[in-house]
Parts: structure tokens; C-alpha cells; sequence
């Protein structure tokens, strides 16, 4: 079998342990404060709040990978060996929390939750030409684009078998809603690529279908298994949503931002790609009649050199781009905490409240 993503080679179960290792390392982190507190803010408290809950949910995952095909639990290990912060799962484990639920149902739905993002990924990498996923090779490098199309395709309907099992409709009908936005805002957001002329508004149109739909039903399949009120249900899906867009305004900051030891990826793969995200939407509205010159040659695909690179950074930093996309991500991050404001305070409130602050602040 394939080397998992760290380098070591074995089964899937091997890529699974050292998944889990690698996320509850990522998880511990700490980073800079959304407001203002003694200590900073860490997925300490969500990880302590939902450890049980994800074990069950890892077991899940662990079983519904395999596959008599060899190459399926390999390639799918490989990716999900390579770390991640496995937030959406983690948040259906902790909504069920705050809703009091007792049961065992959400723990397939958060497995679901997990294949459906794992599955976008895939497809992602291969579609971007990636050549990095969480600081490791990306799967489509090492198994190349076919394979890891159709692995792609293979954990998405592991994922509707998993909601069917379920037996919900109303969560089926969340969960596929949430699969279909997720595929037009990835379309979206192709079609977009290389338009200099992109706005501020249809940049959050798209990270909303492609990011933040699944935030928001990965938190509002939690309401809909504990049977709870219409209200509280469009509370967590307000939750997820603006978690969720708060979630990739960060990410296209650290773009621009960090190193690639920190971030995972390339740096420089959203200006290469041509991709119009905020800071360059900001950093475009904001310059000069030669910076505006430069970022339409550089998005053409004219300007794609270390250098071009260094140049767009540089004025990126000059008009605080990086700083007001962090900005707006703090109003989202806000919103978020508002809408479970409802639901009684306690441990879950205040872990969810905390990996809000967390998303926000992170620098990778």
C-alpha cells in the first residue's frame, strides 16, 4: 500500500492514527486574540467538548473508507493522514452538545459531514493543479488526477449512504442542499478566476456556497437530530455560516501572509491562480492607475513570477489588505457568537464561542 501523507508507510488504519495526531497538535496551537482576554484563544475547550463524540465519529470514517479496491483507503488515507483541524464534524459533535442531545445519531452525520468536505478537497486539488494539501504532497501528485477524481466521487456517496441510513429526510435534504450549493460555488468561483473586475459581493457569494454552506449544515443536522425548534435550528445554521465565511476570509489572508511551513500550501497559489479573493479585491480598488495596471496583467495570468509575487505582497501590506480582510472576518466571527447567544451558557457555548475566536486569529 501507498506511503501515507507524513512518510510512513502502512495501512489506512496507520494514516488514520496519524491523522488524529496531527490534528489534535494542529488543534493546541495557540494564536492572537479576537477580543480582548487573558489567555488566547485555542481549540483546547472544543477538542475537551467533543473527544468522546469524535472518536465514535473517527471510527466511522475509519470503516466506511474501506473498500476492496486497495487504492481507495489508500488514497483517501493519504489525505486525511495529512492533518486538518476537522472542524465541520467537530462542530455537529459540539451543536449536538449544545442542543442537549443524548443520542448516537449525529455521529454518522459528522462522518458524512467529514466525507462530503474530504470529497471537495480531492476534487479541488486536482482541479487547481495543486501540488500541496496541508504542507504534504496533494493527492493528485502522488496518485495522479483520475484516481483521485473518482476517490472523489467514491466518499461523496459514502456520505449520501451515511444520510440515508440516517433515515431523516429533512437531513438528507439539508446535507444534499448543502452538497449542491457547495458545487455551484465551486463553479462560481472558476468562472470568476482571472476576472479582474470581480466585487467584494460576489466574492462573499461564492466563499458562502463553497465554505460556508457546509458550516451551516454541518451545525443545523445537530438541531434537526435533538428535535429541536425551528428557531434554534436557523440559530446554528446562522452559526455555521458566518463561522464558515469568517473560516475562508482567513484563509485568503494567510494567502498573502504566511509562509508555506505555516499554511500548508504554496505560497502564492490564489495570485497565481488568478484568483480573485479579498485582499487583492481590496489591494486592486485601492491602488494607483499603475498598481490597478499591474494586478490586471498579474490576474491575466501575465505576472506569475517570484518576484510579481513579492510585488503584489508588498502592496497588498501597503493598503492593509490583509488587515481589513482580517477585519471583516472578526464581523462574521461575531455574528457567529450572537446567534447561539440563545441556547444556555456552559461548557458547549463557551467552546464554541472560543473556536470562533480561534478561526479568526489563526496564522495558518
Amino acid at each position: 500500500m501507498p506511503a501515507c501523507a507524513n512518510g510512513a508507510p502502512g495501512g489506512i488504519a496507520t494514516c488514520v492514527q496519524a491523522a488524529e495526531s496531527a490534528m489534535r497538535g494542529a488543534m493546541t496551537a495557540q494564536v492572537i486574540n479576537l477580543r480582548s482576554r487573558e489567555t488566547q484563544p485555542s481549540l483546547a475547550p472544543m477538542l475537551a467538548l467533543t473527544a468522546a463524540g469524535m472518536n465514535s465519529v473517527n471510527s466511522v470514517i475509519l470503516d466506511r473508507m474501506q473498500s476492496e479496491i486497495p487504492l481507495i483507503p489508500a488514497l483517501a488515507g493519504h489525505l486525511i493522514s495529512g492533518g486538518g483541524k476537522r472542524m465541520r464534524p467537530m462542530l455537529t459533535v459540539a451543536a449536538a452538545e449544545l442542543c442537549g442531545y443524548q443520542g448516537t445519531r449525529h455521529h454518522k452525520l459528522a462522518a458524512a459531514v467529514e466525507f462530503i468536505h474530504t470529497a471537495t478537497l480531492l476534487h479541488d486539488d486536482v482541479v487547481d493543479g495543486s501540488d500541496l494539501r496541508r504542507g504534504k504532497a496533494a493527492a493528485n501528485i502522488v496518485f495522479g488526477n483520475p484516481a483521485t477524481v473518482l476517490v472523489g466521487d467514491f466518499l461523496f456517496t459514502r456520505a449520501f449512504e451515511l444520510m440515508v441510513e440516517d433515515g431523516s429526510l429533512r437531513v438528507l435534504k439539508i446535507l444534499s442542499k448543502a452538497s449542491s450549493i457547495i458545487a455551484e460555488g465551486e463553479v462560481d468561483q472558476l468562472t470568476a478566476q482571472r476576472k479582474i473586475e470581480t466585487s467584494e459581493e460576489h466574492y462573499l457569494q461564492i466563499i458562502g456556497s463553497k465554505t460556508a454552506a457546509l458550516f451551516a449544515a454541518a451545525t443545523r443536522i445537530a438541531a434537526v437530530v435533538a428535535e429541536k425548534s425551528e428557531a434554534e435550528e436557523q440559530a446554528l445554521d446562522a452559526y455555521g455560516r458566518n463561522l464558515g465565511i469568517a473560516f475562508q476570509l482567513v484563509d485568503d489572508a494567510i494567502d498573502y501572509d504566511s509562509e508555506a511551513a505555516e499554511s500548508g500550501k504554496d505560497k502564492g497559489d490564489d495570485f497565481r491562480e488568478g484568483k480573485m479573493t479579498l485582499p487583492v479585491i481590496l489591494a486592486y480598488a485601492r491602488g494607483t492607475e499603475e498598481e490597478r495596471k499591474f494586478w490586471q496583467e498579474a490576474i491575466a495570468g501575465f505576472r506569475t513570477e517570484d518576484e510579481d509575487l513579492a510585488h503584489a505582497v508588498e502592496l497588498i501590506n501597503r493598503h492593509k489588505c490583509v488587515e481589513a480582510t482580517r477585519e471583516r472576518a472578526r464581523h462574521f466571527a461575531q455574528r457567529a457568537i450572537d446567534s447561539i447567544a440563545g441556547f444556555p451558557s456552559g461548557e458547549a457555548r463557551n467552546a464554541m464561542a472560543e473556536a470562533v475566536e480561534f478561526a479568526v486569529a489563526r496564522r495558518y
